[in-house]
């Protein structure tokens, strides 16, 4: 996740891509992302299980900046939001804040964006 091109990166593993990027795009008990505005996907790669999945994480957070911008533009030279155009989640039950800050979001379902 960045801000903009070449801007501040944020790296993370999860189970849930989509969620995951609900909770960056609106800023959900993230302080880190919320404070550098970390919205955008710009890359993201796929493993078989989360052993695999941390040991990548941690091998690219120990690359240097440079490098890190080379994988990325590889994959998307222009640093476009990859997650443009997916279904979102969206909450159906009222949620109190507390719980939201907790991170203990169960509340959402699919819904498809308007094509128009």
């Amino acid at each position: 996740m960045t801000n903009k091109c070449n801007g501040t990166q944020y790296r993370g593993v999860t189970n849930d891509l989509k969620h995951r990027v609900y909770e960056h795009k609106h800023k959900l008990f993230m302080e880190f992302t919320s404070k550098y505005d970390l919205t955008r996907l710009v890359y993201h790669e796929a493993t078989n299980d989360v052993t695999s999945s941390i040991s990548r994480e941690k091998q690219i957070k120990g690359w240097l900046r440079k490098k890190k911008i080379a994988l990325i533009e590889m994959m998307n030279p222009e640093w476009n939001d990859l997650s443009e155009g997916w279904d979102i989640y969206r909450e159906i039950s009222c949620v109190p804040d507390s719980f939201l800050r907790l991170g203990m979001i169960g509340f959402f379902t699919l819904l498809k964006q308007d094509s128009e």
